[in-house]
């Protein structure tokens, strides 16, 4: 099986707008039964039923997943989402739907900007460095 090749910052970006959207609140695809934090979103490499399932090790997600408890049957619901250390999974068996969603938006937020924050560090480093190269070579 091929890995997920989707950039974790747009996978991110795509969940957070899913989310203010009132994409776990409001669905057609299966209303008789609560809407999962990521399965049951676009996010899920198995969201198309129609598709042939992939396992979760070939996610993106994965990178944010203690490694630890990367083989658990669902491991998106143990990224820690909070200095708390609070998941989804615990979050499921402690909170409310609003509170999962709060503390799901605020880590969306600041992981977002945690990335985009390193990709601009690293864009300039790479035109620091070619800047260099072109100075020495002149």
């Amino acid at each position: 099986m091929a890995k997920d090749e989707r950039n974790l910052l747009a996978v991110l970006k795509a969940e957070l707008e899913f989310v203010q959207k009132g994409g776990y609140r409001y669905t057609a695809r299966s209303p008789w039964r609560p809407q999962f934090i990521f399965q049951d979103s676009p996010t899920c490499l198995n969201f198309d039923s129609t598709q042939p399932r992939r396992p979760c090790s070939e996610c993106v997600l994965m990178e944010l997943v203690p490694p630890d408890l990367r083989n658990g049957k669902i491991p998106c619901r143990h990224i820690p989402l909070n200095a708390k250390g609070e998941t989804i999974d615990s979050l499921y068996r402690t909170g409310t739907q609003m509170e999962l969603e709060t503390a799901l938006t605020k880590w969306l937020k600041s992981t977002i900007k945690k990335l985009e924050l390193e990709s601009a560090q690293a864009q300039q480093g790479t035109i620091g460095a070619a800047v260099g190269k072109k100075a020495a070579a002149n």
